[in-house]
């Protein structure tokens, strides 16, 4: 059976039905957007019997509630009456023309800038009259209907009264659908213009009370999902509503503010749970849609279990699911059940990130991975800490980050990890007694790291990238300068950044590619003092100046030292051989892959083409 009709509507039945509340909108609607040029474009399609686009509405009454709100500008004596009709596509068209041709009160605009402004709209009527007359027949003017010169101190046309509008021969649009009372000022004041105002009634004004406003109206069985996707599909012009929006909008409809209690609200002295997660910096971010999909997770979870508990079978049974269409499935129920556990779980992210050595939002080479690991720790709780099973949770961490494995659309992967991650994490079983592909969470089977993607890693917004250097700061790299750890340094914010080890100049010298001085091999974090030390030596001349700066005073083995903390080979470094140097930390660090994620980094026969090739 069809859950929508489509048909055709005539343009003044709609507008008197918006006038009286029979049509409305759902709130999660954008306010009226259009500017005074769009309104007038819309006003000469009419005028001239041009198609602007079909109206799609909502028949009310189904299981489907939202809040609603009137058109803009309409008001009621008594409370807002219960609509029968929402409209989902069309609001801009419909706002403008119910505001211009069924309200007598000013039109709430917007000038080109984007400034408000209060205008009437009116029709020239000899222009009109004109052939090709329509485009410019249309005009607006301020709320005082008069239109100025010189710095408004001239007035150029004034429309202030009925007797001046019939005299300019000028016909106010809010008189279009019913014309009565200013065809009799005419009558009374300029008896000869009313053979050309019958002209112009039967070109212009019958194109509008005749129009015919293509309409798709969705029954009232439509489900909550499939009127949330046909708005969005429907609303692709402006931008777009995002999840958080639309599950706000159906709360609501309950009496619930999911907007004050994400963002809180200082009117009501209401701290939110937005509020309370950016206190650990590394929340900071993690956005309401992230925290809205952790709860999906959990939801389906739960009938996914209770499916199979009553002997489901196939596709009888619930996914577990992370997907838009699964969370504006969420009922205010489910947010109130799961919203507390969901809030903990994020802090014990916090804490495990803060264990990884992640310590605030900018490092973090996902956030994404954090939906599936609060969803998990929501349900462990401090369990996380067990040696074994911490070890686990990190070495899924590092396979998805170090194999790139969170970038993009990844709905699917989130609800797949944290569906085999909760039975991995809890067994009682050592690895090694599990079948690799299937027992492993995905995310681990299905993480490679090419030994040639340090060559291409030079992005430091990269995952990979955000990744290595962390891991080499974590095994306590110290800085050349200072005495002190990065990660010391990094706390103290003293101007730490991702340098060259072999200098730029240095290397644009020697000749040797951009693509291959530029990548993470030859970089590490490295305090600003002993970055502008270096400049553009040599490392054996600029590891002999900071060795003996009158503040650093370093011996070659202590040095050394520092220089391994970086996985930095000393010895190829200080005899400037950078092919040596970068093969030699290239396979450290591809050691210190192969430490997290818990498995071999895939070897290429493919070297290193270090220098630019010099034509003959």
């Amino acid at each position: 059976m069809s859950t929508f009709d489509s048909t055709k509507l005539p343009l003044p039945q709609v507008l008197t039905d918006i006038t009286k509340g029979i049509i409305q909108l759902p709130d999660f609607q954008r306010g009226w957007v259009w500017d005074d040029e769009h309104v007038k474009s819309l006003l000469i399609s009419i005028a001239r019997s041009f198609p602007v686009g079909a109206a799609m509405m909502l028949d009310t009454g189904g299981e489907v509630r939202f809040q609603v709100r009137p058109i803009e500008n309409v008001t009621f004596k008594d409370k807002v009456p219960e609509p029968e009709r929402l409209i989902l596509d069309g609001q801009q068209r419909l706002t403008s023309l119910t505001q211009v041709l069924a309200l007598d009160k000013p039109v709430q605009t917007f000038d080109a800038k984007g400034k408000k402004i209060d205008r009437y709209y009116y029709i020239d009527i000899a222009t009109a009259l004109e052939n090709g007359g329509l485009e410019d027949a249309f005009i607006s003017v301020p709320a005082d209907k008069k239109l100025k010169t010189n710095f408004d101190r001239d007035i150029v046309l004034d429309l202030s009264s009925t007797e001046l509008e019939v005299t300019n021969f000028h016909f106010p649009c809010s008189e279009i659908l019913s014309s009565d009372t200013w065809e009799e000022a005419l009558h009374e004041h300029a008896p000869e213009k009313f053979s050309d105002f019958m002209a112009f009634r039967k070109k212009v004004l019958t194109a509008f009370r005749s129009y015919q406003l293509p309409a798709i109206t969705l029954g009232k069985a439509t489900s909550k999902e499939a009127v949330c996707l046909v708005f969005e599909k429907v609303n692709t012009g402006g931008v777009p509503l995002s999840v958080f929006e639309l599950v706000t909008a159906t709360f609501a409809a309950d009496g619930f503010n999911l907007r004050d209690d994400w963002y809180g609200s200082k009117l009501r002295g209401f701290e939110g749970r937005a509020t309370r997660l950016s206190k650990e910096p590394m929340l900071k971010g993690f956005a309401a849609a992230d925290f809205l999909q952790v709860i999906s997770i959990l939801k389906s979870s739960g009938m996914r279990k209770a499916d199979i508990a009553a002997g489901k079978k196939g596709k009888a049974v619930s996914a577990v699911s992370a997907k838009r269409a699964t969370v504006l499935s969420l009922t205010l129920e489910d947010y109130q059940k799961w919203a507390p556990e969901v809030e903990e779980g994020l802090m014990l992210v916090a804490k495990f990130m803060r264990k990884q050595c992640f310590f605030n939002a900018r490092e973090l080479p996902y956030r994404t991975q954090l939906i599936p690991l609060a969803a998990v720790l929501s349900q462990i709780k401090e369990r996380w800490l067990e040696p074994r099973i911490y070890d686990r949770l990190s070495r899924w961490f590092w396979c998805g980050v170090l194999g790139e494995l969170y970038g993009g659309a990844v709905e699917t992967r989130i609800a797949n990890d944290y569906e085999e991650l909760m039975p991995w994490l809890t067994s009682d079983l050592d690895d090694e007694n599990f079948e690799f592909t299937y027992q492993f969470p995905r995310t681990i089977s299905e993480a490679a790291f090419q030994e040639s993607r340090l060559d291409t890693l030079r992005s430091r917004n990269s995952a990979a990238y955000k990744g290595l250097n962390v891991l080499v700061i974590r095994q306590g790299a110290r800085d050349f300068f200072w005495k002190a750890t990065i990660q010391e340094l990094d706390k103290e914010e003293l101007g730490l950044d991702i340098h060259h080890i072999f200098p730029r100049a240095w290397c644009e010298d020697q000749g040797i590619k951009e693509s291959v001085y530029n990548s993470i091999v030859n970089k590490t974090p490295i305090a600003y003092k002993a970055n502008r030390m270096i400049g553009r030596k040599a490392p054996s001349v600029y590891l002999a100046d900071l060795q003996k700066h009158k503040q650093v005073n370093l011996s070659d083995e202590e040095m050394n030292e520092i220089l391994t903390s970086h996985y930095i080979p000393e010895a190829e470094l200080r005899a400037n051989d950078f092919e040596q140097f970068y093969s030699g930390r290239k396979n450290k660090l591809i050691q210190i892959v192969e430490s997290v994620m818990g498995k071999s980094a895939q070897l290429d026969q493919s070297g290193v083409a270090y220098k630019t090739e010099v034509e003959a």
